[in-house]
């Protein structure tokens, strides 16, 4: 009789996109807002479906984390989720989370973020993970992603490659986007955007 329930991350655990957090923890706001300035033409393009969320994606990583050893971005990763990511949670989603928990179910992060600033709350959390892989390349960020972003039905699909979900005899599934949508139709109890 196993449950298993696959939480979003950003917007749905999170008040906030981590991602655009963590840029801003790690390079200060100045250069934040400069470097979405100069990356706006691609942002632009994937608004208008010209470019992939993965694109868009790997020209921000690019512009602010190439060659940046994975040694210190990981640094970075450990002081925000000690820092700032308890001041982004949604009480209710943590309710919900400590709820299932404590029933047996068993809880999976699903983000299209990067798992590496995920990972330390996941893990403090004992909650597994789901998420984005950054490529690293001689000890030092390349700017992109490790195969696919975690987005949309690659949600599904690394889901598919981690469980086998007929073993389950009830499937939650909490998510606040489109790019969820995939993965909120695999639940036999979907939820949209609960937590607001």
């Amino acid at each position: 009789m196993k449950k298993i329930a696959f939480f979003d991350f950003d917007g749905t655990i999170t008040k906030k996109d981590t991602l655009l957090e963590f840029i801003k923890f790690s390079k200060g706001r100045l250069a934040f807002y400069a470097g979405f300035l100069i990356n706006m033409p691609y942002l632009a393009a994937f608004k208008l479906g010209i470019i992939s969320n993965q694109k868009a994606k790997e020209k921000v990583l690019a512009h602010f984390f190439k060659h940046v050893t994975i040694d210190r971005f990981q640094e970075y990763c450990e002081q925000f989720a000690a820092q700032r990511i308890p001041a982004l949670l949604r009480p209710g989603a943590i309710e919900e989370i400590n709820q299932l928990v404590s029933k047996g179910v068993e809880v999976v992060i699903v983000s299209a973020s990067p798992e590496n600033w995920i990972r330390p709350w996941t893990n403090a959390m004992q909650l597994q993970l789901v998420a984005t892989r950054l490529q690293v390349v001689n000890n030092r960020l390349t700017g992109r992603i490790f195969e696919c972003n975690c987005h949309g039905q690659e949600k599904v699909r690394r889901i598919r490659e981690h469980y086998v979900l007929d073993n389950y005899v009830e499937i939650y599934a909490y998510g606040d986007s489109r790019g969820d949508l995939p993965m909120l139709s695999l639940a036999t109890k979907p939820s949209y955007k609960p937590f607001r």
